[in-house]
């Protein structure tokens, strides 16, 4: 028997879930935490284990306030054959959820993906007609449900690129298709909250920049887009995603809640200790973004235990993704998400020990490697890496961030002095003091230099501003190259906005880009990309000209 979304039922969810409440007990579970910041903490769910398996059933009932069905309420599992509708799967997650004061987050109705062929088979007046009446007959089947409360409505519209992906919807239909499914999906539960989903839009990128410019169109035509999901599916070997709060932000700013729905942080297989603290930053780090932003929601993460987790099977050699490991055991990831929604509440207060003097070797004219004594930690919290500043006055940026007691610098420039120190951090965000000063300087060139060249394309423009997505940055000399600096010239009024695999700065109109860590290094004839968006008076036409690289 479900509950019926009356008005009182719709209140207390609120209550529960969306309103600060008093501070959590520090050892609480997540949910508890959660509720305490104004937040949900949700998880994937599979129907089987979650039929068989006791110990999978307590996890997910205890720690998360929000689930949603891995794949139950897919297209091919509600509606394998046109017209044959079954729910089965789909009602034994919204069951479960009931009976532990959980919302539902549905998922997903319109996809590329795990659609039967007979939909995709269709001509375009009737596969427009197959998709309003899934909707209508999958949101009508919970729209008078209290648990389920909103929709993933259109998922991963977008290429890696940021262009429209070329879909059989797409393909068929055109992209008025996603206005459309959130029309469908309006007219069968008035109340529901209605959702775009997709992957590697977490940070400010081309691919992001396309889903806000399409959400704030939609949005201006009166399509009832109430929310954006940022998945989430990170890999520690490619590095945190470029600005994850203030992209939120934006989106936020455009009047849509937001909410991370697919949650995972992959590693290269074996799993070890340094591999497991880099991934409970990133998690920890996701956590604080959705924190820091009021009209975050929370976060889901894509299943809890790596026992089922889908990464293994798509991601040869990868895994280890979860907060628990395969044995049901918590792992560094579960503690930093506790201790980063248990925010005030931790009780780990006690800063790293300082590390040792900082050490360097291998100098060149753009790069240095420095190693020092490592931290201890014995707050509770764990040691979490270190942070590399240079001293600069008033103001001392940071170079770099590493999860062992050594780095190797890039992007330097040459014949240049260097002061810096380190500091370590622990899980709960303590920092250590200032570790004494190191003192080296670059090279005056050649140490590994050679010549490169960059080209940028304006992929994305509109009324007030632009995407140059890519900007490539080739090695065109016989060796190579361990850092790379590019130079370009915005038109007069125009402004950088937000940039990804570089680090950008500007001087009047000249804009100056670096290379970040994992991107410096290119062999003879390797390329990589960056890309950047400008802001520009309306109607200006202009785009950035005279790019140049050099490499020290």
């Amino acid at each position: 028997m479900f509950l019926f979304r009356s008005l009182t039922a719709v209140t207390a969810l609120l209550v529960v879930f969306l309103l600060p409440t008093t501070p959590a007990d520090a050892s609480a579970p997540l949910r508890v935490h959660a509720a305490s910041r104004g937040k949900f903490i949700g998880a994937a769910l599979a129907t089987s284990p979650l039929a068989n398996e006791s110990q999978y059933r307590t996890i997910a009932a205890t720690e998360f306030s929000q689930v949603t069905a891995e794949n139950a309420m897919k297209w091919d599992s509600t509606e394998p054959s046109q017209g044959q509708f079954n729910f089965s799967g789909a009602d034994q997650i919204v069951t479960f959820a009931t009976q532990n004061n959980q919302q539902v987050h549905g998922h997903t109705l319109v996809w590329h993906s795990q659609t039967p062929g007979w939909v995709q088979s269709l001509g375009a007046t009737a596969m427009r007609s197959a998709m309003q009446n899934h909707i209508s007959n999958v949101v009508g089947h919970y729209a008078n449900n209290a648990t389920v409360t909103s929709w993933d409505v259109v998922n991963e519209v977008f290429d890696d690129n940021g262009n429209m992906r070329t879909s059989f919807w797409y393909n068929t239909l055109g992209q008025s298709y996603i206005a459309d499914a959130f029309r469908a999906a309006r007219a069968a539960d008035s109340n529901a909250r209605l959702c775009i989903n997709d992957y590697n839009v977490e940070g400010i990128n081309a691919k992001s920049t396309a889903m806000y410019n399409l959400v704030s169109s939609l949005r201006q035509q009166g399509v009832p887009v109430d929310c954006v999901g940022f998945q989430g599916h990170l890999a520690i070997q490619y590095g945190f995603p470029s600005q994850v709060q203030q992209n939120m932000q934006r989106f936020a700013d455009l009047g849509v809640q937001v909410r991370v729905t697919e949650l995972d942080v992959r590693m290269i297989m074996p799993r070890d200790s340094t591999k497991d603290t880099t991934q409970a930053t990133y998690y920890r780090d996701v956590v604080n973004a959705c924190l820091a932003v009021t009209a975050c929601a929370g976060i889901t993460i894509w299943g809890f235990t790596d026992k089922y987790s889908w990464v293994p099977d798509t991601f040869s050699g990868q895994g280890a993704a979860l907060i628990y490991d395969a044995s049901y055991q918590q792992k560094p990831a579960y503690t930093a998400v506790h201790d980063a929604l248990a925010g005030g509440t931790s009780t780990d207060t006690t800063p790293p020990t300082t590390p040792g003097t900082p050490a360097a070797s291998n100098v060149t004219a753009n790069s240095a490697t420095l190693t020092w004594t490592a931290s201890t930690d014995s707050g509770g919290s764990g040691l979490a890496g270190y942070n590399v500043y240079r001293e600069q006055g008033s103001t001392d940026p940071q170079l770099g961030q590493s999860t062992t007691a050594s780095i190797t610098l890039t992007g330097l420039s040459a014949a240049t002095q260097y002061q810096v120190y380190v500091r370590a951090r622990d899980g709960a965000g303590n920092l250590s003091a200032n570790s004494a000063l190191a003192t080296f300087t670059t090279t005056t060139g050649g140490g590994g230099g050679g010549p490169c060249t960059a080209t940028g394309t304006v992929q994305t423009q509109w009324a007030g501003g632009y995407v140059v997505q890519p900007v490539t940055v080739t090695n065109t000399g016989s060796s190579t190259i361990n850092g790379w600096t590019v130079t370009f010239t915005l038109p007069a009024g125009h402004t950088l906005s937000g940039s990804w695999n570089a680090t950008l700065t500007s001087s009047g109109q000249t804009i100056t880009a670096k290379n970040l860590g994992y991107n410096g290094t290119l062999a003879p004839a390797a390329s990589t990309t960056f890309g950047f968006q400008v802001s520009r008076p309306s109607g200006d036409t202009a785009t950035p000209s005279g790019y140049t690289c050099a490499s020290p």
